[in-house]
């Protein structure tokens, strides 16, 4: 949805098309009152950083752990979480993107992607999984999908979430060394699994056990669990700091590898080798698109739907620029109702009505107490990028949304949007603006007062996306 100062497009087609090439700065806001600004550079550190807060919020965890220098007091262990793990504000961040930006369609095609390929924080993640979004996601956006596939894929907050850090190929030198020593180590296939599965071919390819512990051993050797001691350490295991591209040669299996027919050579290069072969084959390209359109065209979109959208795969060979706009263009074709996720939802109720819900980035550790965290607000709602999850992800079928408990929450935010938020535009304003059906004006009308009139406004049907306007 337009936020209340946005001029309305007059074709829908062309606005949506070029929001594909918007610029995409990460906007918000500082304190509940204050005007919409750019971030500051200062909380959206870069990998390295990350990776050294991390690794110094460790060592002050295992102070606390020995009872050493006061760590081990709460305001203590308080204060290294504030200032060494990310997850918290880049939370924030996302939100202010997606209620503040002017660039909501590609944040919705990041939601996608970020969905699509899912990360938790488990393993004390939460430091990668909002660079993971920005540079492996929304960075990637009008690339290929095959570069996409590599980039989340190799990402560390995907090597950390689903254990590959720890994976050794079973006739890895690691392997070998560990085991002459009693000592147990071997492979992990999570990651192998869950790219076939989930992220590339899906079951209907029809692989079997091999498929998956082939794909397994090609990644085995990827990523570091970043609680590392220094960089002489990191350069001495993978030959190099950056933690996005780090190979331990001695977790590796020796040797080709066969995945679905295809032989994969052995060393680093050999998970490119892989992930562009997955990107390009006809059981990934129907799963996604099919996937594709049950999130931004139907609920139960036409076959004609999903192969348009194949054709636009094809023709364009992954590019994922062509394949965004052929979703839009159906999207805009259908006439089907489109459920709105409960994310999706509240960030639309916060633009529509201009509402202050999110708090200001330097109110992270002491905001007005009238709001709700952010991190409680996900898990109130059911629904963050930021919580432990499993891989499959969030459900695009409504059916796993609409439920009486759900709808209750809906209606609770909406009070609460109204209450905590005080909205800046009214329910007939809002209305006039989007050009709400009859059936919604009347249950609005019916409703008594402004504060019950806005709670059935973002909790009809129309703005639910559950019938058609």
């Amino acid at each position: 949805m337009f936020r209340p100062d946005t001029p309305l497009p007059t074709d829908i087609k062309t606005w949506a098309i070029s929001q594909l090439h918007s610029k995409s700065p990460a906007l918000g806001i500082k304190t509940k009152n204050s005007q919409i600004q750019e971030w500051p550079q200062s909380l959206q550190p870069n990998l390295e950083k990350r990776d050294a807060m991390f690794s110094l919020f460790k060592a002050n965890r295992k102070k606390e752990n020995e009872g050493l220098d006061g760590q081990e007091t709460p305001k203590a262990k308080q204060e290294n979480r504030r200032k060494n793990l990310m997850g918290e504000t880049d939370e924030l961040k996302f939100s202010h993107r997606n209620v503040y930006g002017e660039d909501q369609l590609k944040l919705r095609f990041t939601s996608f992607w970020a969905n699509h390929f899912t990360t938790g924080n488990i393993h004390d993640n939460q430091n990668h999984i909002g660079h993971a979004i920005d540079e492996a996601i929304l960075a990637n956006l009008n690339g290929n999908f095959s570069q996409m596939l590599y980039k989340a894929t190799s990402h560390p907050a995907m090597l950390v979430y689903l254990d590959n850090v720890w994976s050794a190929g079973e006739n890895s030198l690691y392997t070998k060394r560990q085991k002459s020593q009693g000592r147990q180590a071997g492979l992990n296939d999570n990651l192998g699994r869950e790219l076939l599965e989930l992220h590339t071919v899906s079951p209907s390819a029809k692989y079997n056990e091999n498929d998956i512990r082939n794909a397994a051993k090609v990644l085995a050797g990827w990523g570091v669990h970043t609680a590392f001691e220094s960089k002489s350490e990191l350069m001495k295991l993978g030959g190099t700091t950056n933690t996005w591209d780090f190979f331990k040669k001695d977790y590796a299996e020796p040797g080709g590898k066969v995945i679905l027919g295809k032989t994969i050579s052995a060393g680093k290069g050999g998970l490119k080798e892989m992930t562009n072969f997955l990107a390009s084959h006809d059981h990934t390209i129907k799963y996604i698109s099919s996937k594709l359109c049950q999130h931004f065209v139907s609920d139960k979109p036409s076959q004609a739907d999903i192969d348009y959208v194949i054709s636009k795969w094809k023709q364009s060979k992954g590019d994922l620029e062509q394949i965004h706009a052929a979703v839009i263009e159906r999207a805009i074709q259908s006439k089907e109702p489109k459920f709105q996720w409960p994310m999706t939802w509240i960030f639309q109720v916060a633009r529509l009505s201009d509402a202050t819900f999110f708090h200001g980035w330097n109110e992270l550790w002491t905001y007005d107490e009238k709001l709700m965290d952010n991190n409680r607000i996900f898990e109130e709602i059911g629904q963050g990028f930021w919580h432990t999850r499993q891989p499959n992800g969030y459900s695009s079928d409504k059916n796993e949304w609409v439920s009486g408990e759900m709808f209750e929450r809906r209606i609770r935010f909406s009070d609460a949007i109204y209450t905590a938020g005080r909205p800046k535009v009214m329910s007939s304003e809002i209305m006039d603006r989007i050009g709400a059906n009859e059936v919604t004006r009347k249950l609005v009308a019916d409703s008594g007062s402004e504060k019950n009139k806005f709670i059935a406004l973002m909790c009809s049907p129309e703005l639910m996306g559950l019938e058609n306007a």
